[in-house]
């Protein structure tokens, strides 16, 4: 496994990494500690020294979980996020007060007396105009609760926003479906020195070329109820691209991609983007980890197969999702 620069942390870190919101637990299953250990355990033994968490990812068990990898594990670096776990979402969740509260609970759900990196869980538009937000951050860092802070974001314009502050990373959906990012704001990170961390690679799944227009998925599960943006910003589930759009999309990609494999290509693509200091997929079991470690390992993509890419972004993606985005 390679490792990238990730900006200002001064971290190396794996260029494919892990998301943990389905750690020990998928689509309201039962949280189940034993899994979420087996799981960053098998990461790790796959090269994975990063694990990306929320402290509304399973009611906190995730953050403690990671936590409790960490403290045995010290070449291991990690981010949290924070205020969206109270509903319905609002700037005040993302004030001072609450910042602080947040904070001190994830330091708690850990067990750590510092955090590596600090993310705001896809704030409001408005908390980018807040100074007094990040004044926050900057202040529990020289208290030493955290060590960097930086945001995850819905919106390419938030992420560049934040550049205004003394971030270290932004989160920001990047893959094949929502390809965005790379226009304008890829070049602004990499002049601040700001990391960046391609999350929702696989477009809830799509760009696995698995689903078809008969698949079926749990009622508890947000590519279910959150198509239209039910429950938060539709942007997440299937990185806002209509379902049955999507599956005709990705069943090209695989055809003039000549694959199979279209997750690992899915993934290598995004490598393909110096900007890009890890890719988050997630896995709620061990044995998805090899599936999306063995991707930074395939051969770069052709010129041919990034123009595909793109070809098939713009004849059935880009409209209207590079608009909302």
């Amino acid at each position: 496994m390679q490792t990238r620069h990730f900006g200002k942390t001064g971290f190396e870190i794996s260029e494919v990494s892990l998301g943990t919101w389905q750690l020990g637990g998928k689509w309201g299953a039962p949280f189940d500690p034993q899994d979420a250990q087996a799981t960053l355990q098998a990461a790790y033994d796959h090269g994975v020294n990063y694990f990306d968490t929320a402290d509304g990812y399973q009611d906190g068990e995730s953050e403690k979980a990671v936590g409790q990898f960490v403290k045995t594990h010290p070449d291991v670096h990690f981010s949290t996020k924070i205020g969206r776990k109270e509903m319905p979402l609002t700037a005040t969740h993302f004030d001072p007060d609450h910042i602080k509260r947040y904070v001190d609970a994830s330091l708690r759900n850990m067990g750590l007396d510092s955090l590596d990196l600090v993310l705001l869980h896809c704030p409001p538009t408005s908390v980018y105009y807040q100074p007094e937000t990040f004044e926050t951050l900057e202040q529990l860092k020289r208290e030493g609760k955290l060590k960097n802070y930086g945001v995850s974001v819905e919106k390419v314009e938030e992420g560049i926003k934040s550049l205004d502050y003394g971030i270290s990373a932004v989160e920001i959906i990047f893959n094949m479906f929502r390809l965005r990012p790379a226009n304008l704001f890829f070049d602004l990170a990499k002049q601040h020195d700001v990391g960046v961390l391609a999350r929702v690679p696989l477009a809830s799944g799509l760009l696995t070329g698995r689903y078809t227009l008969e698949t079926a998925f749990d009622k508890a599960d947000h590519r279910s109820f959150n198509r239209d943006g039910a429950a938060f910003d539709k942007g997440e589930t299937f990185s806002g691209v209509d379902y049955a759009t999507g599956v005709k999309a990705a069943d090209e990609l695989k055809a003039r991609l000549g694959t199979d494999d279209l997750a690992g290509m899915a993934l290598r693509y995004i490598l393909m983007y110096d900007a890009v200091s890890a890719v988050i997929p997630g896995a709620s079991n061990p044995n998805q980890i090899n599936r999306n470690t063995s991707a930074a390992a395939l051969p770069a993509l052709t010129s041919e197969q990034m123009a595909v890419v793109q070809d098939v972004y713009d004849h059935y993606i880009k409209n209207p999702v590079a608009y909302l985005w």
